[in-house]
């Protein structure tokens, strides 16, 4: 018996829902609308600015959902909303906005243009197990290390947990590194209430910023801060390509063909397209084929598998960017290490 994540499908929202809507405490705070949380969730699923996990366990043969997870990244405007008194449950207020058309959640280009440039911010909606589920450590486990690969290679400008249930879950944002936020006083704050079972019960907010994550001693969840722009600059349509392979430990052509709804042809021309591009900038990451006594199928398996490995620890090559503003900030602040 194992638990593993995937993203979410169209097919798994209607469960996903329920997990939320069934949660004793959480369902509440949504009251009678919670129907409209799955008009949300799919109105958003498949853009830019939705991140999605969801959680299985494999006993032989048997699947089973156990727990789903979803953060949007959202406009400046909504993150400043959020943290001024009086504080509300930002979960349903989301749902609530983007089903009567008024969403905060960033557009394709929007999240193109703050990832090349100021960077995103990202809220985690919701993330929950079913509720007899909700002590099994290796869930929670897999989900901390599943947000982890989800985010990483994102430049991120500030970063907010979702509202949790009660003072156990609120200790595991925090140990992860999250600060709380006092709205009186408008900051960050590494002291927590003294009361957190009533922290929990109010409309709360526990996050960090870029700034404030630099300026500590690194943190699980600062990990995430970590950036270094792309060098490559690929193409949506090569990004897709190339986390398809990844997703499914290479896959041949037809494979991906299938998956992108593409044909072979198509398929091969941007493996080229791609190769072309990564040798004009790196010659020596991708194998020169005249120095392998290989075939030409070897030769190709070869390239493919150096490329992969690279893109695994280089996240950041398959994020989406703004060509026009990523050669602009090349090389400035903005995209070091540390803030200026």
């Amino acid at each position: 018996m194992v638990v593993r994540w995937r993203p979410m499908q169209r097919k798994d929202v209607p469960v996903c829902v329920e997990i939320v809507a069934s949660h004793p405490v959480i369902g509440p705070r949504y009251g009678p609308a919670i129907n409209n949380l799955r008009s949300a969730w799919l109105r958003l699923l498949g853009y830019d600015a939705m991140t999605t996990a969801v959680f299985e366990e494999v006993n032989d043969a048997r699947i089973t959902i156990v727990g789903a997870g979803v953060g949007v990244f959202v406009r400046d405007e909504f993150i400043r909303e959020l943290k001024t008194p009086p504080l509300f449950w930002f979960g349903p207020e989301l749902m609530k906005r983007i089903t009567a058309g008024n969403s905060p959640v960033l557009t394709d280009r929007e999240v193109r243009e703050a990832n090349s440039g100021e960077g995103l911010n990202e809220l985690v909606w919701e993330t929950l197990t079913w509720t007899k589920f909700a002590k099994r450590t290796d869930v929670y486990h897999l989900m901390g290390n599943a947000y982890v690969e989800i985010h990483r290679g994102f430049l991120f400008k500030e970063m907010i947990t979702s509202q949790v249930e009660s003072a156990e879950r609120l200790q595991w944002a925090v140990d992860a590194g999250g600060l709380y936020w006092d709205p009186l006083r408008q900051h960050y704050a590494k002291s927590p209430p003294r009361d957190l079972g009533g922290f929990v019960t109010r409309p709360h907010v526990v996050g960090i910023t870029r700034e404030l994550e630099f300026a500590r001693p690194g943190s699980w969840v600062g990990t995430l801060f970590d950036y270094h722009p792309p060098r490559f600059g690929f193409s949506r349509s090569e990004q897709q390509l190339m986390l398809s392979a990844l997703t499914s430990a290479g896959g041949t052509d037809r494979e991906l063909a299938s998956a992108l709804n593409v044909s072979v042809p198509t398929v091969k021309k941007m493996w080229v397209s791609i190769y072309h591009r990564v040798v004009a900038r790196d010659p020596e990451l991708i194998p020169d084929s005249a120095r392998l006594e290989t075939g030409a199928s070897e030769r190709g398996r070869e390239k493919r598998r150096r490329l992969l490995a690279y893109l695994r620890e280089h996240p950041e090559e398959l994020r989406p960017i703004s060509q026009r503003l990523m050669q602009r900030a090349t090389g400035t602040d903005i995209l070091s290490r540390k803030p200026a």
